[in-house]
């Protein structure tokens, strides 16, 4: 019977994208530091996300789909390339504006396997991935032809000019006083600094909507990649949404994200693309919880961003394409690793010659069916050769072979989440039933269930093979920083932020 379905969805792929018809379009949107729990699809009752939710309504959303890694450019790298960030050497922590290191560029985005197809590919938003010396990690040299946006997340820089509507209201928080204000780039240029965050996604969404207009009008596929800010802290809105939401300052910059997202379906429509179009909805990683009501929300899920428990790296996700996804919701598990795969996989491009951590959804996406993916492997923002990985999901279950909180998690009742919670190895293993019990209340015993030893023997069989297959690429992060690679209008600026108004 699987067979005949396999035999099917080939025939029916092969229908759809021969060369008679038009290559699929793709548009992935990547919120940030948004939590399980942050949208009124799965189940928040004061956001004001309609867009998000249509998506999810008439789309397949999922309710075990993981991110990489429990922070920003880990988890951006795992998305562009399906493989893990300890392969691609962007470990441990995240890029700063003066990092030497970036995502390096041996390493394959989608944008680089579509653009052989005669994609056109464009980037808008939060990059995160380096900016190096003469901007040669900025996505112009990762395989995409356009990119506005701002090359790291926007609290490292000064804050003076990270104000809410009115004006004179300034947004909640601190930044990093030390390094240049933020600058808004187009490609490798500074266009902005700083940034205005006011009319900042109003030029994103005008950004994203004439790409769309143009490639169609020239015939062009196309690959869109929008990582938004906006519920990363401190979080801004313009006027069109601040004050809007009954969530304060994160449910008003969420709408304001929102909005963008019903900008570019309503372009996708209006252009008539929209049933030839994959558009892929995640976020980066959990909320960052030690912001309070600032920070997101994981839901009924443990802890949140910086940790390998669930609430650190199990993210909402929907996947909408009319006339071939089905409107449901899926259990089956599934990773932003599995974005390029899948992607791949639909264009007919080819893959690339390193060994990758995705696979391809297709069948999930395309008949709801089962996924290859066997397991999730859970990485700590700070992974190591000495430690390997710390946790495992086989199926419904998941066994952690080490714990530590995180201080982006702290402020929470739950004391396992805290920076207090120092490393801690488990033997035997901490298991959980994440079906039964998806806020990891309660282990598991062996004492209870001795039938379990089965299990956990081949969780750890399965451990081993991954390990195995495991070479640490060189530390992108370990490279240092260098102040003189600060983006920054007047170059070699001092004192800092002195180069700010451009």
């Amino acid at each position: 019977m699987a067979s005949i379905r396999v035999v099917v969805l080939n025939l029916f792929l092969h229908f759809c994208f021969s060369s008679s018809a038009s290559p699929p379009n793709f548009v992935v949107l990547f919120a940030d530091d948004l939590g399980f729990g942050d949208l009124g699809c799965y189940g928040h009752p004061t956001s004001l996300t309609p867009n998000l939710d249509r998506l999810a309504a008439r789309g397949l959303r999922f309710t075990d789909f993981y991110c990489s890694s429990p922070v920003c450019s880990p988890s951006r790298a795992s998305l562009l390339t399906g493989r893990y960030q300890t392969r691609s050497g962007v470990y441990p922590g995240v890029f700063y504006p003066d990092s030497i290191g970036g995502l390096p560029l041996n390493e394959t985005t989608i944008a680089e396997i579509l653009k052989p197809l005669g994609y056109a590919t464009a980037a808008v938003g939060k990059w995160h991935l380096g900016v190096g010396p003469n901007g040669m990690f900025l996505p112009t040299n990762q395989g995409f032809d356009e990119y506005l946006g701002i090359p790291y997340s926007h609290d490292q820089g000064p804050c003076q000019n990270l104000t809410c509507f009115p004006p004179d209201v300034k947004c909640f928080g601190l930044c990093n006083i030390g390094s240049v204000s933020v600058p808004l780039m187009h490609n490798d240029v500074i266009m902005q600094q700083p940034a205005n965050f006011l009319y900042l996604e109003r030029a994103y969404s005008e950004f994203a909507t004439d790409f769309i207009i143009k490639s169609t009008k020239n015939k062009q596929p196309f690959f869109l990649y929008y990582p938004s800010h906006h519920t990363h802290y401190p979080q801004y809105a313009g006027p069109g949404a601040a004050g809007r939401s009954l969530r304060g300052p994160f449910g008003d910059a969420l709408l304001e994200f929102d909005s963008t997202v019903g900008d570019i379906l309503s372009t996708l429509e209006q252009m008539g693309v929209i049933n030839n179009t994959l558009v892929f909805f995640t976020s980066d990683n959990g909320p960052e919880l030690m912001r309070m009501s600032r920070g997101g929300n994981a839901g009924l899920l443990k802890c949140g961003k910086g940790t390998t428990y669930d609430g650190g790296m199990r993210e909402p996700a929907v996947a909408y394409w009319p006339g071939t996804i089905k409107p449901g919701v899926t259990h089956e598990l599934a990773s932003t690793l599995d974005i390029l795969p899948t992607i791949a996989s639909l264009a007919g491009a080819k893959l690339p010659q390193v060994l990758l951590d995705g696979v391809d959804m297709t069948e999930v996406l395309v008949n709801q069916g089962k996924s290859k993916r066997e397991t999730i492997i859970f990485y700590p923002t700070f992974p190591s050769k000495m430690y390997g990985l710390f946790a495992l999901r086989f199926g419904k279950y998941k066994a952690h072979f080490y714990t530590q909180g995180a201080r982006q998690s702290g402020t929470t009742p739950d004391q396992d989440c805290h920076d207090s919670a120092t490393l801690k190895a488990h033997d035997p293993r901490l298991l959980f039933n994440m079906e039964t019990d998806s806020s990891q209340f309660y282990p598991l015993s062996l004492k209870v269930s001795p039938d379990l030893q089965v299990l956990l023997d081949r969780i750890m069989k399965l451990k081993k093979q991954f390990n195995a297959s495991m070479v640490f690429g060189e530390s992108q992060m370990n490279k240092g920083k260098d102040p003189k690679l600060e983006p920054c209008c007047t170059p070699l600026c001092n004192p800092k932020p002195s180069c700010r108004w451009c």
